[in-house]
């Protein structure tokens, strides 16, 4: 390998605890004009309350690449198991962060 492709080789380290990863069932996407904030949720059947799990924030630019990179791993998913079926879920009736007040 050459000391250049050696430069372009990014280290990630994962601990046991990230490793082991958080369910979420929903995600609400929310932007501004410098930012992109997705919150990934965990809605149980029958609980009257959820809490955010997990909350990441992009600029524009990354979460357009998040999209395209979303895109090309479903299709390639899809390609090697099958359509994935999209179940029409009932709305969920969300009361969600801080309520503006007058």
């Amino acid at each position: 390998m050459s000391k250049e492709a050696n430069q372009n080789q990014l280290n990630i380290e994962i601990d046991e605890k990230m490793a082991d990863g958080t369910y979420a069932n929903l995600a609400i996407i929310n932007h501004s004009i410098s930012e992109f904030v997705v919150d990934f949720i965990n809605v149980m059947p029958g609980a009257p309350k959820s809490k955010v799990k997990s909350r990441i924030i992009l600029t524009p630019q990354h979460a357009k690449r998040l999209a395209k990179a979303l895109a090309e791993n479903v299709k390639r998913f899809e390609s090697n198991h099958g359509e994935i079926k999209d179940y029409d879920q009932p709305p969920l009736p969300l009361n969600y962060g801080p309520t503006g007040q007058a």
